[in-house]
């Protein structure tokens, strides 16, 4: 009994982001059907009532400048530095590619689903669709592939605590910051983080499997030859 105690959680550990990505898949699709018909759900009204009693002037500056941070014109800069800071061209490539599949995606899925912004208080003016905040869900694929990286290369342990630290509540920052400015429901901002994150742990595994990992087989075989 203890063997398959132990076997089961083993088995739990070595798949635990793919059971992840089952539950979060799950409630996705469970908060979709509610989109489709039409619901404004307990959790949006929750959500914003929450978040729209700390509305000032101050606080939604702020709210204006974090929001731009998940924006088009900031990641796509930030893409860009990479190319011009990581030596390693192949990481550049990934970090690229990441951010254009999931743009595509969340067009797609916004074009598909078809959710109306909420329009009762919106602080900032914005268009197209609603449902997955495209916002939440390209900081995460973005500044969450970022963390990934972090972890898997920094060698500076204060250092990797701080970036993933910091990148970590950006994230969440920005998703508040959607909801705050009245342009996205509260389950469009926790779907579009979901969403990424199971996009992300596909993701990731596959530039493990067919970058970093090859990279890893290389330098190994060039140190033999040497």
């Amino acid at each position: 009994m203890k063997e398959k105690i132990t076997k089961v959680k083993d088995l739990s550990i070595k798949n635990f982001k793919w059971i992840i990505l089952f539950i979060f898949l799950i409630i996705v699709l469970a908060i979709v059907e509610d989109v489709f018909e039409k619901e404004i759900m307990k959790l949006d009204i929750i959500g914003y009532a929450i978040i729209s009693s700390l509305i000032n002037p101050s606080i939604t500056q702020v709210a204006i400048v974090i929001t731009n941070l998940g924006g088009v014109l900031v990641i796509g800069a930030l893409t860009i530095i990479s190319f011009i800071l990581i030596k390693n061209k192949k990481i550049s490539f990934t970090i690229l590619l990441n951010v254009i599949i999931a743009t595509v995606l969340n067009l797609l899925l916004k074009n598909i689903i078809q959710r109306p912004r909420p329009d009762d208080f919106r602080l900032i003016s914005e268009t197209g669709y609603s449902f997955p905040s495209g916002h939440s869900m390209v900081s995460m694929a973005f500044y969450g592939f970022l963390i990934y990286l972090c972890i898997k290369y920094l060698k500076n342990k204060k250092l990797k605590i701080i970036l993933t630290t910091f990148l970590s509540i950006l994230i969440i920052a920005i998703g508040i910051s959607r909801i705050y400015l009245g342009v996205h429901y509260t389950s469009d901002v926790i779907a579009g983080f979901m969403i990424s994150i199971c996009y992300l742990i596909i993701y990731t595994s596959l530039v493990k499997k067919y970058i970093i990992e090859r990279e890893d087989k290389n330098e190994r075989e060039n140190k033999e030859i040497n």
